[in-house]
């Protein structure tokens, strides 16, 4: 899974780099390319050492040069922010998977790697002004507790909700940002796809990400908060695309898994009993679009499986 997040994160990379008018922003990029490839190096040989078959996860193939700008200025470094966040919780999950020593320490270094690219990405973004600030809130002058089991209701139409705490607002504003940055690539992504199959899966992840940011935004909005959305990094009217069909679905379906973890975060430390059915409505809405896209995958050979296991009974027959 490592080796074919960071294949595709180098092709990514590999034409953002190439595209990239912001000196700053490029810095950044090829700084992380050519670290990310030694860690890339790393894992080939550690498959060597043990004698297993190298994954092929993505190469020159799947990336284009030389093609027109698919986003404007701003969106690479938005799109690398969103990645590194990815591989954060990766790493995190890997590390604890881990038992030997070497692997331990490989995925120890690649969350400091990853912790210090997206420090960077923040600030740059924060820099430019194309990261939206959290919705303010007053600072609390004394600790409440719950009064009454009322602070868990949200359907009742005769009484009104509770506003929505702090840690609520919290996965919701991030579940907006996320969304945007997404449905913006995934818009891209539709203009330039060459299969109409998959033209026809990026349109209609295109509108569920539309959805989300919609029916999330409500939520805030009931409790008077605006929402906040990145601005810039705006697709392009170009149609010719950067990337292989087959790494671009693979990237999309990278989004949907981590929409998926965040959905079940929000969900388990929501409070107000209607939120929960809101974001699993989601999840399930996430969880059908991925589905459909990994049947696609699977149909033209774009899914590399996984080492299997042992079939024992086919074995004996």
């Amino acid at each position: 899974m490592t080796f074919q997040q960071k294949t595709m994160i180098l092709r990514i990379l590999e034409y953002f780099i190439e595209q990239a008018d912001d000196d700053e922003a490029k810095e950044i990029m090829k700084d992380t390319h050519e670290k990310a490839a030694g860690y890339v190096d790393d894992i080939k040989r550690i498959f060597r050492e043990e004698g297993a078959v190298i994954p092929i996860g993505y190469t020159e193939e799947d990336v284009h040069p030389g093609v027109p700008k698919l986003y404007d200025n701003g969106f690479d470094i938005m799109f690398l922010r969103l990645l590194k966040e990815i591989s954060m919780g990766m790493h995190t999950l890997h590390l604890n998977l881990s038992f030997r020593k070497d692997i331990v320490m490989l995925y120890k270094e690649l969350t400091g790697f990853t912790q210090s690219v997206y420090d960077q990405c923040v600030d740059y973004l924060q820099k430019h002004a194309l990261l939206p600030a959290s919705p303010p809130v007053t600072m609390p002058k004394k600790v409440e507790f719950a009064e009454s089991p009322r602070y868990m209701k949200g359907f009742n139409v005769f009484s009104s909700k509770r506003t929505l705490n702090t840690i609520e607002v919290g996965y919701i504003h991030f579940s907006i940002e996320s969304n945007s940055i997404g449905m913006r690539m995934i818009t891209g992504f539709s203009q330039v796809a060459n299969e109409p199959e998959v033209r026809k899966y990026f349109q209609k992840g295109k509108d569920l990400a539309k959805k989300i940011i919609d029916d999330y935004s409500e939520q805030l909005l009931n409790s008077d908060i605006q929402p906040q959305l990145p601005s810039g990094g705006n697709v392009t009217t170009s149609k010719t695309a950067p990337f292989s069909d087959k790494l671009m679905m693979y990237c999309t379906s990278l989004f949907c898994s981590f929409a998926l973890g965040n959905n079940a975060i929000g969900t388990a430390f929501s409070m107000r009993s209607d939120l929960p059915f809101t974001l699993m409505g989601t999840a399930k809405d996430i969880l059908t679009y991925s589905h459909e896209g990994g049947k696609l995958m699977a149909k033209n050979g774009w899914m590399e499986e996984p080492p299997q296991m042992e079939d024992r009974n086919n074995l004996v027959k």
